[in-house]
């Protein structure tokens, strides 16, 4: 499939899109654990925050060096399917790519897993780029070019 950003709305058109995927890995800890040992539903968000600074920090710069330049990249939705428990001590993979990169909008696609495949966990966070005084803003070109080679539209629109 090819696509293309060649319109001001940002959409894809016309250009290569692979399915990299940026992989994170993650040791679970005691404190991210219930008392069954699991980790608590909600620190996979932690954990998702975690490989996103770092996704941008080693395409492009640092979520800290975005805001010092007068950009934010806020959470405006999260979903995760929940698929399996990760256990304290547990080496975890979180892949990351881009579902949508176009305007202001940037979405991230998502799988966690274990270290022998299994599936923990998948879904998708969907993030606004605004100023640091909350209003919106197109994605930066920079971004969009580092971006790119992340996309991965959904099987609907292939």
């Amino acid at each position: 499939m090819e696509m293309r950003l060649d319109n001001p709305e940002g959409r894809w058109k016309n250009a290569p899109v692979s399915e990299s995927t940026f992989k994170h890995q993650h040791r679970v800890t005691y404190g991210e654990c219930t008392v069954g040992n699991h980790v608590y539903y909600s620190r996979y968000l932690d954990m998702l925050e975690e490989a996103r600074g770092e996704f941008f920090r080693q395409q492009s710069q640092t979520l800290r060096q975005w805001q010092e330049s007068g950009t934010a990249f806020p959470v405006i939705s999260a979903r995760i399917d929940y698929k399996g428990p990760a256990r304290y001590d547990d080496v975890i993979a979180l892949e990351l790519w881009i579902t949508e990169m176009r305007g202001v909008r940037l979405s991230f696609g998502f799988r966690i897993t274990q270290a022998d495949g299994s599936l923990l966990a998948e879904g998708e966070t969907r993030h606004v780029c605004a100023t640091i005084e909350e209003k919106p803003q197109r994605l930066p070109k920079e971004l969009i070019e580092r971006f790119q080679p992340f996309v991965r539209l959904p099987s609907a629109a292939a």
